[in-house]
């Protein structure tokens, strides 16, 4: 199939066809909306497609894929454009964001989530009723893209990842029609959309298991740059000792000198220490101890908070931003691992990168779903993220060091990555380390069998094996 790279003039009177079958907005480059509609959180990643349809319901998704199938075109699909890597030029982008709804079940303990829905539209929907979602460790990001391409939240060692709590998926393939899949109905589809992310079609709404969890023992604490090496050395032995009810993560962070940030941290090294965990608060806190123990925190708290208040653990960024990242997988964090880190990447080495962050796995990350899927790196014991500011006076020098930061930990590595923590390297190559080699084989059978045409070609895209 030969792909149409023209600029919008070139399509005719498609577009005003297309604004006819469509509730929603179609916009082409130059028409005011347009640039609003193609933007993301990511702001190294600016798109400029051929057709923006802002999408409110399945019947417009369906539209604008048949649309791209009629004139040659590829589909790009964009929520919130945290997870955004390739700028969709000459493509369809279908935006989202406007479907938000959510229905909540509390008899069943479910919740249908719309395709462009937050995390915190759903929280706001489900802790009414002493319930809650795997939701990431930012509320503003977009949950069905987030639970597709696997899913590590704050309560991820307890409950595994989002997609394995998935029911049913409501997704439109590159044919243009709307299907229901579930473990029952068209279950290859099921199986490959849950740790296959975008590859096989434009998910309009999935239905999702909620937990019985309104509270939890949680939050970070940050320590300065002296400290940095004891904490590490500390949390490489103090993780091993945990349960799967407390789910932790480190994360080494050069601060931006920004007014908005708290004065103890702008514009320093710290290391943040996060800690998440259901159950007793005072059994809780004797898990954190330890870690208290180690070092006077310059800042933060750990405590009893509402589930609602989930983001206090990580505090992720929540402004759009240009970001460059790379993930990888470890099968260990070994006395010799620590070093490595701190070598590459601790407060005396001098590198332009935002964070490298370690987050534990283990526990139910490492156990098959009772409904499989194929949601990759259940092997691992850690997983890594390196981050980098994508500003053009360092859009060499970040790709290279945080590049040399991954390589002192091959020695370490699993050899895969997980998709949402895959980042910047979407070679063939690269990608097919997201998936164990069976797994691989299986989802691209699928791809060959949903899209064959590949319509579906940007981000972490199964390759071809």
């Amino acid at each position: 199939m030969s792909i149409v790279t023209s600029p919008a003039e070139h399509l005719g009177g498609e577009p005003d066809l297309l604004r006819r079958l469509v509730a929603g907005p179609v916009l082409c480059p130059g028409e005011e909306g347009y640039d609003e509609e193609v933007a993301g959180f990511n702001l190294a990643v600016r798109h400029r497609p051929v057709v923006a349809v802002g999408a409110t319901r399945p019947e417009d998704v369906a539209e604008a894929v048949r649309f791209a199938g009629r004139l040659g075109l590829p589909v790009a699909v964009q929520a919130t454009g945290h997870g955004a890597l390739q700028a969709a030029d000459g493509a369809v982008l279908i935006n989202t964001s406007r479907m938000r709804g959510v229905d909540v079940d509390p008899g069943a303990r479910t919740a249908r989530i719309g395709a462009g829905c937050r995390w915190a539209d759903v929280i706001a929907r489900t802790t009414p009723y002493g319930l809650a979602p795997l939701s990431g460790s930012s509320s503003a990001v977009g949950a069905v893209g987030y639970t597709l391409g696997g899913g590590i939240g704050p309560m991820a060692r307890t409950f595994g990842f989002a997609a394995d709590h998935v029911r049913e998926i409501t997704v439109v393939t590159a044919d243009g029609t709307v299907r229901v899949a579930d473990a029952d109905t068209e279950p290859d589809l099921f199986w490959g959309l849950r740790g296959g992310k975008g590859s096989l079609g434009v998910v309009t709404s999935m239905v999702v298991d909620l937990f019985p969890v309104s509270v939890l023992h949680g939050g970070g604490l940050y320590f300065g740059a002296e400290d940095t090496p004891a904490v590490l050395r500390a949390y490489r032995a103090w993780a091993a000792t945990l349960p799967e009810s407390a789910t932790t993560s480190v994360a080494m962070l050069r601060v931006p000198p920004l007014p908005e940030l708290p004065p103890q941290l702008r514009g320093r090294f710290v290391t943040h220490l996060r800690f998440a965990a259901l159950g007793d608060s005072g059994e809780a806190e004797a898990l954190l101890a330890p870690m208290r123990a180690v070092a006077e925190p310059i800042f933060g708290e750990v405590g009893r908070i509402p589930f609602a208040a989930l983001d206090s653990v990580h505090r992720d960024p929540t402004e759009p931003m240009p970001t460059w990242e790379r993930g990888a997988l470890l099968r260990e964090l070994g006395e010799d691992t620590v070093e490595a880190l701190l070598a590459v990447a601790g407060p005396a080495a001098d590198v332009p990168l935002v964070m490298v962050e370690v987050r534990q796995m283990g526990g139910a990350l490492g156990r098959e779903p009772r409904r499989p899927n194929a949601v990759g790196g259940r092997d691992a014991a850690f997983t890594v993220l390196v981050v980098g500011l994508a500003v053009p006076e360092l859009l060499e020098a970040v790709p290279a060091v945080g590049g040399a930061v991954l390589d002192a930990l091959a020695p370490w590595s699993t050899g895969g990555t997980t998709l949402n923590f895959h980042g910047a390297a979407l070679g063939a190559a690269e990608l097919a380390r997201a998936w164990p080699e069976k797994t691989l084989g299986r989802l691209a059978a699928l791809k060959d069998r949903y899209d064959p045409d590949r319509m579906f070609r940007f981000g972490h895209v199964v390759p071809r094996v």
